[in-house]
């Protein structure tokens, strides 16, 4: 399958059968767009730089084909879109758009002490590829391809090392990088790599770009 690399944490995954698009929000310039052109839809969790709750709500009242999976925190916001809307947790699988998909984790990764954990879901697509949303959960299967986080208030160089370690994936590829300039990015590229702390390299893929997965 295909994936292509949107801005933060928003991927899009294509095969002949279908598309999937993945926490489209609010730093995603083109996610009207994006969600225009899907009929499924994966969140992550609630936040708005995973979820832009505006556009998402309009596609749904505009399109009864349209379909959105996630954690109920953040799908209970349209409780009233029975059939169009799912709640999943912790071991769901589901079919959508021709992808077999499983849920793994339940939590956020800490923020601060005083900032609430909200629940966090991780994505497995095909059984190859690994969309953690906010968390380091390690799923307990072999995951092909994951989808790194690098920056934001929670994120740390140490325990996202740890957590390649960890998965022990065959490709690793950047995402959540918006708080990073491009220098930081390929520090981290240099942090995330078998010069330093894991087996596998960092890859980085240009906002619009699409690889094979």
């Amino acid at each position: 399958m295909e994936l292509t690399k949107h801005a933060h944490a928003c991927v899009t995954l294509d095969k002949a059968d279908g598309r999937l698009l993945v926490d489209p929000g609010t730093f995603s310039p083109n996610a009207t767009y994006l969600v225009a052109n899907t009929n499924a839809i994966l969140i992550t969790h609630e936040h708005f730089d995973h979820l832009d709750e505006v556009t998402v709500t309009g596609a749904l009242q505009a399109r009864p084909e349209l379909r959105v999976y996630g954690p109920s925190a953040a799908v209970s916001r349209w409780r009233d879109r029975v059939g169009q809307v799912t709640s999943v947790g912790d071991g769901d699988r589901f079919e959508a758009e021709g992808f077999e998909i499983t849920v793994f984790g339940s939590l956020h990764a800490p923020i601060h002490r005083d900032v609430p954990q909200v629940e966090n879901v991780g994505f497995l697509i095909d059984g190859r590829v690994y969309h953690p949303g906010d968390s380091y959960y390690v799923p307990p299967v072999l995951v092909p391809t994951l989808l790194l986080p690098t920056s934001g208030p929670w994120t740390s160089f140490g325990q996202a090392a740890d957590f390649v370690r960890e998965v022990g994936p065959e490709n690793v590829v950047q995402i959540h990088e918006i708080m990073l300039s491009e220098i930081g990015q390929q520090f981290m590229a240099t942090f995330i790599s078998p010069k330093m702390l894991t087996d596998v390299p960092l890859t980085i893929v240009p906002v619009g770009d699409t690889i094979t997965v």
